[in-house]
């Protein structure tokens, strides 16, 4: 029997929430989490974003407070939730909205980046929830702002991020004035020694819920790799936005100038683009995630760090202009499009002194990227360069937009230290593929 939003023990308020959205069957996350939040268990969530992890949380907690329907208090929340970036405190935020609509119950988003004054308003009126980046969240309590005595649940979302981004210290730091006797929540995509040492300190007799591996390529995104001159990367972007760019496009590039520069140039020749990344304003990020989201422009270019935590419906493109030096970054990339059972393409352009990060991308999700050749700007030094360990190509070589399926020759080999692996010609097929690797029903984010 499967489990439906309306067979969890729900307040009526928040089952009406969810009737008005039309969601009905909770994702892996939300069912295997929900009943044990209720409960007033601790949770150990190892999902990633698009999973439907905040509507884990955030419905257990709404249906909590509803029950105990306390007072918000000036300055002391019920609910603390630690968020590694502005963007995702947002969305966590609209969530609580949506769900908690026909409840009586608070919340405000703490971040940097703008000013404090009508956070610091909202604190003094009281909230139930707050939604916090660390930095900002530290400096209001310096300032009294904000106490902890009274915190009942603890949400550490995103942890392995706050580590990438170097919070740990300050989340560590908030940790020493929780009170002993709460609720606590931690989700990461991943479990770096750190983070799992953290949750130990952190959780009490959790139960763990994991619903991706770390290893994954959603079935819904076609994957492609063009060999490209370093020098051509811009002419292949636009060719791609040609033939491919109908909805939004996501491109992502190494670093925050590269950012810039791809952004005004692409502006700049005919190509209504924005940038976003850590190094801009609060105000100028949200500018342009809303002209992203409103379609007023169809490309944004973005970092990494910038880009985690985005949940913009109708990106059917994502382009790696350069790739990652973590090949973990390139699974949180591409997961970007293919959302709600929608489907995507990801592209990533390679030139000859990538070849190396590209094998590390293949070694990390198991598979080789099919290779694209049928693009004007493809370049056979950049195909050649490392070929022990490079990708392969449908077809023996080439692989065309249109073709569907088939075997090729030669299968994909690896090597480093003597160690080979080989996989066949199933793993390597035209853009009508899909990967059946695991399976992204993302009912509710």
């Amino acid at each position: 029997m499967s489990i439906t939003f309306e067979s969890l023990k729900l307040s009526e308020p928040i089952q009406l929430a969810l009737k008005e959205k039309n969601y009905t069957v909770p994702s892996p996350i939300q069912a295997q989490a929900i009943p044990h939040l209720l409960e007033g268990k601790d949770i150990l969530g190892i999902a990633q974003t698009g999973t439907g992890k905040t509507a884990a949380f955030a419905l257990p907690i709404l249906n909590r407070l509803s029950l105990e329907q306390k007072r918000a208090l000036s300055g002391s929340p019920l609910v603390l939730i630690l968020t590694p970036t502005r963007e995702l405190a947002s969305q966590i935020g609209e969530s609580f909205r949506t769900y908690g609509k026909h409840l009586h119950i608070s919340h405000t988003v703490i971040f940097g980046g703008v000013g404090q004054y009508p956070q610091v308003k909202a604190l003094q009126k009281g909230v139930h929830i707050v939604i916090a980046t660390p930095g900002r969240l530290l400096d209001l309590h310096v300032q009294k702002a904000i106490r902890f005595d009274k915190v009942e649940v603890f949400v550490l979302d995103e942890a392995d991020r706050m580590l990438d981004m170097g919070f740990i210290h300050d989340v560590r730091r908030v940790l020493k004035m929780l009170p002993a006797k709460r609720q606590s929540l931690l989700f990461s995509a991943t479990m770096p020694n750190e983070i799992s040492g953290l949750a130990d300190s952190l959780l009490h007799n959790p139960v763990k819920v994991e619903v991706t591996p770390t290893v994954t390529t959603a079935e819904r995104i076609v994957q492609k790799v063009c060999f490209v001159e370093r020098t051509k990367k811009r002419d292949l972007i636009h060719h791609l936005l040609k033939e491919h760019g109908n909805g939004l496009t996501l491109i992502f590039t190494k670093t925050k100038h590269g950012a810039n520069r791809l952004a005004e140039q692409l502006h700049k020749e005919g190509v209504p683009s924005d940038a976003i990344h850590g190094n801009k304003s609060q105000s100028a990020r949200e500018r342009a995630l809303d002209g992203f989201r409103r379609g007023r422009f169809k490309v944004l270019v973005a970092t990494d760090i910038a880009a985690r935590g985005i949940d913009v419906k109708g990106i059917t493109l994502v382009v790696n202009y350069d790739l990652p030096n973590e090949p973990e970054s390139y699974v949180h990339r591409i997961g970007r499009t293919a959302r709600a059972g929608a489907e995507g393409l990801a592209f990533t352009l390679c030139d000859a002194e990538e070849r190396k990060l590209l094998r590390d991308v293949e070694r990390f999700i198991r598979q080789p990227i099919p290779v694209l050749t049928e693009h004007p700007f493809h370049n056979e030094a950049a195909a050649r360069a490392m070929q022990s360990g490079g990708a392969s190509s449908s077809g023996g070589g080439r692989s065309s937009l249109g073709s569907r399926g088939g075997r090729s020759g030669g299968g994909y080999t690896e090597r480093r230290g003597g160690f080979h692996k080989r996989f066949d010609g199933q793993s390597k097929r035209g853009l009508g593929s899909r990967h059946h690797f695991t399976s992204r029903d993302v009912t509710v984010e």
